[in-house]
C-alpha cells in the first residue's frame, strides 16, 4: 500500500519558496497508542478547526548541502530543525529530491504555543503541504486528490494526528470497517452525506487552564501504552465506538454524542493514570471546569460539553444554534476564572 507514495526518480530542482497553511484538529474518538512507523493502534475521528492554524513558508535552496534552519515566530529553533532534518531523511524514498538542498523554514501559529491545541498536527500538516508544493514544482503536477492524500501520508510520518489536519470537516484516521476507504496510512474525510446538519456547525472554545510545557510529552505517553495492562481493551473499545458514532452522526442524536465524546476524553486520561509510571496531565482547574459543565447541563439541558487533548486544557464544544448565546454567557461568567489569565481560544469547526 505504501508503494503508491514512492516518489518519482526524475526531477528537476531549482531554488523556490512555497507557503502553506494548515489548521489543527481535535479528536472525538481518541488516538493514544501506536505501532512502528506511526501506525495507530486504533482508528480515530476528529473535527478540523478553522482559526487555529500554522502558517509556514519553506525556502528551498537548490544544490546547497542538505541542512534545515527553522524559525518559530521569528526565533530560531535549533532542536526543531534537528527533528525536521531527521524527518526529511526518513521520507526520502517518497520525495527523492528532498536531501538535495538547504531549507529555511519560517513558521508561526495563530494560537498560543503549548496551549493544548495540537501544534504538531498543524505544524507537520503545513510542512507536508509545502513539500508537496515543491514536489509538484520539481516532478510535475498530480491530481489534487492524490496530492492531498500523499500530504496526509507524509504528515502522519511526522506527527500521527497531523494526517487528519489536511482535510476539512470530520476526519477519520485508522482502518475501520465503519468508514469506507479508511486507512492506517493516511486520513480520509468522513462522508458529509452521513453527517446530520447539527454536527456541521460547531464551536470549540479552548480554555487555557495551563499554558506551560506538559510534564509528559505525547510521544512518551504513546510509548507507555506498550506496557499499559488496559491498552488492548482500550484499543478494542475505540474500534467499537465507531459503531455508535456512525449512528449518532447520521441521526443527530446530541445526547448520545455528548456522552460518547466526554467518555472518550476521560478514557484518554484514565489511560495515562494507569500507565507505569502513572502520570496526570489534568489540573485542578480542569476538574473544576468539568464539574461546572455537568452542573450546567443538568440545570439547563443545554448542549455544552467537553473534550480533552493530552494536556490540562479543556475544549468546550457547543453547536451554533439558538442556545449558544446563553452558553457563551455561562462560559465567560463561570469558566474563564479557572484559566490562566482568562485565557481562551475561540474557534469553530471547519466544513
Amino acid at each position: 500500500m505504501q508503494q503508491q507514495f514512492i516518489g518519482k526518480e526524475n526531477f528537476t530542482i531549482h531554488t523556490q519558496t512555497v507557503s502553506e497553511s494548515c489548521p489543527s484538529n481535535i479528536a472525538l474518538i481518541k488516538y493514544w497508542g501506536k505501532y512502528d512507523n506511526q501506525i495507530p493502534a486504533n482508528p480515530s475521528i476528529s473535527y478540523t478547526l478553522n482559526h487555529c492554524k500554522t502558517n509556514t513558508a519553506m525556502e528551498f535552496l537548490a544544490d546547497e548541502p542538505f541542512s534545515v534552519q527553522t524559525f518559530l515566530s521569528g526565533n530560531e529553533e535549533v532542536k526543531f530543525a534537528e527533528k525536521i532534518e531527521k524527518y526529511f531523511k526518513n521520507i526520502e524514498q517518497y520525495l527523492p529530491w528532498i536531501l538535495k538542498g538547504k531549507y529555511i523554514i519560517r513558521t508561526e501559529n495563530t494560537f498560543p504555543h503549548s496551549s493544548g491545541i495540537a501544534s504538531s498536527a498543524s505544524g507537520f500538516g503545513a510542512i507536508a503541504k509545502c513539500l508537496m508544493a515543491l514536489d509538484e514544482a520539481f516532478t510535475g503536477k498530480t491530481s489534487d486528490e492524490e496530492s492531498l492524500r500523499k500530504a496526509s501520508f507524509l504528515a502522519r510520518l511526522g506527527s500521527g494526528s497531523a494526517c487528519r489536519s489536511l482535510y476539512n470537516g470530520l476526519i477519520v484516521w485508522g482502518e475501520t470497517e465503519e468508514v469506507e476507504g479508511s486507512s492506517d496510512l493516511f486520513a480520509v474525510a468522513y462522508p458529509e452525506t452521513e453527517i446530520h446538519e447539527v454536527f456541521k456547525s460547531f464551536n470549540d472554545w479552548v480554555l487555557l487552564i495551563h499554558e506551560g510545557q506538559k510534564s509528559v510529552s505525547s510521544t512518551v505517553g504513546h510509548g507507555l501504552m506498550n506496557t499499559n495492562p488496559y491498552a488492548e481493551r482500550r484499543f478494542q473499545e475505540a474500534r467499537e465506538n465507531f459503531v455508535p458514532m456512525k449512528e449518532i452522526l447520521k441521526s443527530g442524536d446530541m445526547e448520545r454524542f455528548i456522552k460518547l465524546v466526554e467518555h472518550e476524553a476521560l478514557t484518554l486520561h484514565a489511560m495515562m493514570m494507569m500507565s507505569d509510571p502513572a502520570f496526570i496531565l489534568m489540573k485542578t482547574g480542569t476538574l473544576e471546569v468539568i464539574n461546572k459543565i455537568w452542573d450546567f447541563r443538568r440545570e439547563t439541558g443545554l448542549p455544552l460539553f467537553f473534550t480533552l487533548d493530552a494536556g490540562a486544557n479543556v475544549h468546550l464544544l457547543f453547536p451554533n444554534d439558538a442556545s449558544e448565546e446563553q452558553i457563551k454567557i455561562f462560559i465567560e461568567a463561570e469558566l474563564l476564572q479557572h484559566t490562566q489569565k482568562n485565557g481562551v481560544v475561540k474557534d469553530v469547526m471547519r466544513f
